[in-house]
């Protein structure tokens, strides 16, 4: 506990904010309730050992800060994060209404965890990053921001069926969100290349038999689960070419769907469309 001046007020409060919760209380001697709410605060300062810092402010000696917050009735907290007021309350609190109000300002471990991952994965130190991640959701399970940055390490990493289970635990909600579900169709995608032959092996079967459209097909979601639209493009548009029934005409099923997936190059897009269109007509 410190009692603050108007000269010292910035590296008292709006500084030391920016570590902790500061509450700044703002009494006088011959207030009876400041009395009983001063000693009370000053025993939570000491039960939470450092994760919030008291202040105090004498009104009847900083007649200007007391101005400054419009102070009308005393005793009157103010709850100070980040330089800014965040909460207040005026009057005598019993100690059970204290802890809540103090509670509210504490930072939520698993997004302390959470900032420290992308923290350390912005810096490039995945395996901190990944370990940070894995803590957050750990303490809280609901966490979606955390599930989703992990989701996308894991297929960064080639882990879709891992990355499968963190966006199918987030909730309903964040599952409707365009990115998620775009991370999803990844995901089916890369798992669903697993278990394709792998593509020399295609290439072959290609060059031997131009007309094996089964090889075409494989191939082409191989390219897709690589975001390689074009060369998928190129085996899907042959595919509907050669024979329009194969597959239950799969080929421009296919096409149709990566047109979805390559929204965000709208040229490409347009000019496959106006390609699959004449191979149509």
């Amino acid at each position: 506990m410190v009692d603050t001046t108007l000269e010292t007020f910035q590296a008292d409060v709006i500084d030391a904010s920016m570590q902790v919760p500061v509450l700044v209380d703002f009494w006088a001697p011959w207030c009876g309730p400041c009395k009983s709410l001063g000693p009370l605060l000053e025993k939570l300062e000491q039960s939470y050992q450092g994760r919030f810092k008291l202040v105090k402010v004498n009104t009847d000696e900083q007649q200007q800060l007391a101005g400054h917050f419009r102070i009308k009735s005393i005793p009157t907290v103010f709850a100070i994060v980040g330089g800014r007021p965040v909460d207040q309350f005026q009057g005598a609190l019993p100690e059970g209404k204290l802890r809540e109000f103090i509670d509210r300002l504490m930072p939520n471990p698993a997004e302390i965890e959470f900032d420290a991952a992308m923290q350390a994965l912005q810096a490039g130190d995945k395996d901190t990053g990944v370990g940070h991640l894995k803590k957050a959701i750990a303490l809280d399970p609901s966490f979606d921001d955390a599930r989703l940055a992990y989701a996308q390490v894991l297929l960064q990493d080639e882990e879709p069926a891992a990355a499968q289970a963190q966006l199918a635990a987030l909730s309903p909600q964040a599952a409707q969100d365009p990115q998620v579900q775009a991370l999803a169709e990844q995901a089916r995608l890369m798992i669903e290349e697993n278990r394709l032959p792998p593509m020399p092996q295609l290439d072959a079967r290609i060059a031997a038999n131009p007309a094996d459209l089964q090889a075409r097909l494989e191939l082409a979601q191989h390219c897709i689960a690589h975001k390689a639209w074009e060369p998928a493009l190129e085996q899907l548009l042959e595919i509907v070419r050669r024979d329009r029934q194969f597959g239950d005409d799969v080929g421009r099923k296919t096409m149709l769907q990566v047109f979805e997936l390559a929204s965000a190059q709208p040229q490409l897009v347009s000019g496959w469309r106006r390609r699959l269109s004449t191979a149509l007509n």
